[in-house]
Order: structure tokens, then C-alpha cells, then sequence
């Protein structure tokens, strides 16, 4: 799942992504108001954490022209604990919950995950594919009645392929997406997932869920 955090302060932004990612989430970060209205418009994310004051556009006003375009993605603003107005103006904007600063970094994890939570529903956070059933929320995956414990890097993979049965993607989006960074576009990593996901999703080779696109990618098959 994609979080966007749109904060100025490099320390504090760096320890949310560090926070966020340990429980295996997928985090862009923002260090302006500017980068993160224009990141929020154009791209999908399941949760934005929001700094009121940052460089550029502020906080509210981009609450406030996503809503104005009916973006529902829940919002968790960051706010000064002195500054109540901000609060207040930023709920009845539509924001979804705030955090005062400073604040514990488990608060604002578990905040995350409970606004997920109720804007997913049950449904959307159960992704199924034949007898493969995986949750988002509390990141189960389960092949039948077997439950098949995954690394954070294997689930994130896995999801990402999930999402877009059928679709075939090349080695170096897999990278980008799921390690967040540039690795050497030779190194054999993704084939090196792919094969541990591969042998833990179907132990005796009998399901193959996962399909080698030669000279391409991967993609996962539709059911």
C-alpha cells in the first residue's frame, strides 16, 4: 500500500518512511508543498500524511483542492500542538485525522494503519486469486487452509503483482517499485524474489501463479 508524506523537515520525514516501511508500506516522500500537490494529483496513494506548514502550497490548501476535486484518499495532517484554529480548519476541510507534533511514531503508525483500515473495509484489503488469498491489512497470505510466512520484500512483491493480473511488468519497474530505488539494471534480485515467492506460494511446483515473460518480466496469472 502507497503513502505519501509531504514534510519539510528531513529528519522527521526520514524517520516516518523508516517507520512506515518496517511495517511494509510503500512511502514517496514530499519535501514541499508544491512536489506534494503534484504528486497527489497525479499519482494513486492509500494514505497521505500531511505537514500543515510546509514550503510552497501549505497543508490545508491542498486538503483543500483535493477535496474540492472529490480526492477522497484519507489525509492525517501534521499539525503544532499550539495551533488549534489549524486543526479544527483542517477537519472541516475533510481531513481524516491529525497527529500534534511532537508526537510517538507508533501513534502516527497505528493512525495510518486505522485510517486504512476504515477506508479500505474488509473487501478491498482481500486481494484472491484461485485458492491464493492475501491481506493487506494484516498482511496474511494463505494458499488453501496453508499459511505462507513472507518477508516484507516477498509481500511487497507479491502485492504488486497481484494488483494487475495479467499485466506484464519489466525487471526495472519491479525494482523501482518494490526496493524504492535504483539497483544496477543487471543485478538478478527480482529473479531471485520471484523464485523464493514461487517455491513458498507453491511448495511442490503444482501452481504457478507467477509467469516468466521471456526476455521481459513477470506477470502474475489471471485466475
Amino acid at each position: 500500500m502507497r503513502i505519501l508524506v509531504a514534510e519539510d523537515e528531513k529528519k522527521t520525514a526520514g524517520f516516518i518512511r523508516k517507520a512506515l516501511e518496517e511495517q511494509g508500506f510503500s512511502v514517496t516522500l514530499a519535501p514541499d508543498g508544491d512536489q506534494a500537490f503534484d504528486l497527489a494529483t497525479s499519482e494513486s496513494f492509500d494514505v497521505i500524511v500531511l505537514d500543515i506548514m510546509l514550503p510552497g502550497r501549505d497543508g490545508l490548501s491542498i486538503l483543500r483542492a483535493l477535496r474540492d476535486r472529490h480526492n477522497t484518499v484519507p489525509v492525517l495532517l501534521l499539525t503544532a500542538r499550539s495551533e488549534l484554529g489549524e486543526r479544527v480548519e483542517g477537519l472541516n476541510l475533510g481531513a481524516d485525522d491529525y497527529v500534534t507534533k511532537p508526537f510517538f511514531m507508533e501513534e502516527l503508525v497505528a493512525r495510518v494503519q486505522a485510517l486504512m483500515r476504515r477506508a479500505s473495509g474488509e473487501k478491498l484489503s482481500i486481494i484472491r486469486s484461485g485458492d491464493l488469498v492475501v491481506n493487506l491489512i494484516t498482511r496474511e497470505v494463505k494458499v488453501g487452509e496453508r499459511t505462507v510466512e513472507l518477508t516484507t520484500r516477498e509481500f511487497n512483491l507479491l502485492e504488486y503483482l497481484m494488483r494487475s493480473p495479467g499485466r506484464v511488468y519489466a525487471r526495472t519497474q519491479i525494482l523501482d517499485h518494490v526496493w524504492g530505488y535504483d539497483f544496477d539494471p543487471n543485478t538478478n534480485l527480482v529473479d531471485v524474489y520471484i523464485q523464493r515467492l514461487r517455491k513458498k506460494l507453491s511448495p511442490e511446483g503444482d501452481q504457478q501463479f507467477i509467469e516468466t515473460i521471456r526476455g521481459v518480466g513477470y506477470r502474475f496469472r489471471r485466475s
